[in-house]
């Protein structure tokens, strides 16, 4: 947007010419006395600039007395999101380093893998995760220097701080622990100047959380960043007046550019408190103007909206379903007509859905890291009243490459081509995905464009895969094109069931319809074992919404806090009969086909998780892991079902 702005060090360098008294970072204070979070407060432009400067300065001599005294080096950066976070990475740009992304939840395997692979010398991370680092250290030897970005020292009698303990343990491994303020003193105290990056330079080698195998490093440029904050200013029109409320991992590149497009606009980022539970909270007191988030989050939304609109008794859910079905319906107009904005609902409906959710002010929402559900997308677009769109991109392609336009209402695709990138599809005949098919081309996603990462860091062979003889990256995604550009993912070369039949199954798709119009369920996996001809399902159900569905059925009051008494009841086979009727329903409201719908249900309340490591850092569900997890389960919900086949069914 700025042909002198070559780089994110340059990008926040113009916003801070032009800004430097406006709010750039904010976060809620903890109050350990009330055991309660205060309202936001803010570090301003120029105040997140000075700690920045001093923060690079103050690492570099770190490391020079470590005796690391290479020009150019990446700094792990482990913790929730969090300004000090932003503070970390920006003092790297600053002197030319990178960060090296560390998800929050990383397995200890995972997480040394990335600290060996990348030979960090330093991690700047969360006090909650110095005790990992120091056990891993025997066993990640690059390691010299941790930086905590919590306080360590409150002033206690010299030996018996968090600091002097800390670096009691960590010297028998040869580690340093340094608090952050006291890296920025010494940066302070250096008079080491600023060492810009060229625009050639690394920004991150940030790591993908991928569901097989050791992570893959993706070497993203400085250039790559100027592109993609430039894309995202223009796909989401941000101004300098904006918030920003920041919850999903910054880890994620999705995370890492909104706010790259944030501080580039001079816009306020508001941190969330770090606990999920706590977002909406944060948000009431933030008023964001704008909300970028995954569809897991957007599942729930639907759901709690529902309940307190279309699926509410009496007048109330009269009233919700006419505001809805009249906005759904305007949404269906021609191009240039349709529009999801209504003068009258707009004042008295409308408010009180985003207000529920501390969205009242939020002019626009996109949707990425995984397709959202056309249906829910529709509801969500009815129900906010403003522009929701969304979009495609990959760590490789720093998170962009496909966006949808505000005023297309049409759903179920990510849109056209980004600014700047370009988009071909590659045949796939063993799956019959051809570029040649009419009336909508099909085939696996290849993309060229600036944002386009430099490699995989170590991994060469990796990298020539990754690309076509003529340059193209390949994602690996299967995408359709429409008449009017607009592209549709359609499914994944390696994430494909075939059934005995020899019908092809995309379980994502069929997950994904089932939790957009179920409001008891939160999580899914639908399963297919290729010597069965059908397929069935493996659910975690959402504890509020399942309390009353169960205590219906089962004649008993079930509390939605008692834990154990919703997962006996997720066991009881009237309950899952219920649950398997309820999702027939669905399935044949989506028209799905015979071996598309599931034919049995395990219910549990959260099967997935971080910690079980059958979910990715970004919420992506690691697909063999859960067939392996859950195969005694699967084994009998097959068993089950086949033996409750009629002679008839079975021929």
């Amino acid at each position: 947007m700025d042909p002198r702005i070559l780089t994110a060090h340059d990008s926040f360098e113009a916003t801070l010419k032009k800004s430097p008294n406006a709010r750039c970072l904010g976060s809620r204070p903890y109050d350990a006395a009330t055991k309660t979070f205060g309202k936001y407060e803010w570090l301003t432009y120029a105040e997140t600039a000075v700690r920045r400067k001093n923060f690079g300065a103050g690492l570099v001599e770190l490391h020079k007395k470590a005796g690391i005294t290479a020009e150019k080096y990446g700094v792990g950066l482990w913790c929730q999101n969090r300004p000090e976070w932003q503070i970390t990475d920006l003092g790297c740009m600053s002197q030319s380093l990178y960060t090296v992304s560390i998800y929050d939840t990383l397995g200890p395997e995972t997480t040394e893998y990335i600290i060996n692979h990348s030979n960090l010398a330093c991690i700047a991370t969360s006090l909650f995760h110095i005790p990992t680092v120091l056990k891993l250290a025997p066993r990640c030897p690059s390691i010299k220097l941790i930086v905590c970005l919590d306080p360590i020292d409150a002033g206690e009698r010299p030996g018996n701080s968090k600091k002097d303990i800390l670096n009691v343990l960590a010297a028998d491994v040869g580690i340093t622990i340094h608090y952050i303020g006291d890296v920025e003193a010494l940066g302070a105290n250096s008079g080491l100047p600023m060492k810009p990056p060229r625009p050639d330079d690394i920004v991150t080698v940030n790591y993908t959380s991928g569901t097989t195998g050791n992570p893959k490093g993706v070497i993203l440029l400085h250039r790559n960043a100027a592109a993609a904050t430039a894309i995202a200013r223009v796909t989401s029109d941000t101004f300098a007046n904006d918030v920003l409320i920041s919850y999903l991992p910054l880890a994620h590149i999705y995370q890492r550019v909104a706010e790259h497009n944030a501080l580039s606009a001079g816009a306020a980022i508001g941190y969330f408190r770090g606990d999920i539970l706590g977002l909406v909270d944060d948000m009431k007191l933030l008023h964001p103007t704008g909300f970028n988030s995954v569809p897991r989050l957007y599942n729930r939304f639907g759901s709690a909206i529902r309940a307190a609109t279309i699926d509410a008794p009496g007048m109330k859910g009269a009233i919700g379903r006419h505001v809805i079905n009249a906005k759904l319906a305007s949404m269906k107009l021609p191009p240039g007509k349709a529009t999801n904005k209504h003068m009258i609902y707009d004042r008295f409906f409308t408010p009180k859905i985003r207000g529920a959710v501390g969205l009242e002010r939020a002019r626009g929402m996109v949707s990425g890291s995984a397709p959202i559900d056309p249906s829910l997308h529709q509801f969500l677009r009815a129900a906010f009243g403003n522009d929701f769109i969304q979009g495609y991109g990959l760590t490789e392609t720093y998170a962009t490459g496909l966006a949808q336009h505000e005023d297309d209402y049409s759903s179920g695709n990510c849109g056209g081509v980004g600014v700047c990138h370009e988009i071909c599809l590659r045949s796939v005949p063993d799956m019959d995905y051809l570029a040649t098919d009419t009336p909508n081309p099909r085939g696996e996603l290849l993309i060229k464009g600036k944002p386009l990462f430099a490699g995989y860091f170590k991994n060469d062979e990796e990298t020539a895969k990754s690309f076509t003889e003529d340059g193209w990256f390949r994602t690996g995604d299967i995408a359709e094109v429409d008449s009017m550009g607009r592209f549709k993912i359609i499914d994944r070369i390696k994430n494909v069931l075939k059934l005995a039949q020899g019908e092809y199954i995309s379980p994502e798709r069929i997950e994904n319809v089932y939790l957009a119009n179920s409001s008891v369920l939160a999580q899914g996996y639908v399963h297919g074992d290729s010597t069965q001809a059908f397929l069935v399902s493996i659910w975690g159900v959402d504890p509020v919404a399942f309390a009353p569905f169960a205590s219906a059925i089962l004649k008993t009051k079930i509390d939605p806090t008692d834990i154990a008494a919703i997962k006996a009841a997720a066991k009881d086979p009237r309950v899952k009969k219920a649950v398997l009727n309820d999702l027939d329903k669905i399935g044949k409201k989506n028209k799905f086909n015979g071996w598309e719908r599931v034919r049995a249900v395990h219910l549990d309340v959260e099967p997935f998780t971080i910690e079980n490591e059958l979910l990715t850092p970004t919420l992506k569900l690691k697909r063999p892991q859960a067939a392996k997890k859950f195969r005694q389960e699967i084994d009998q919900m097959y068993e089950e079902a086949l033996a409750a086949e009629t002679p008839k069914a079975k021929l």
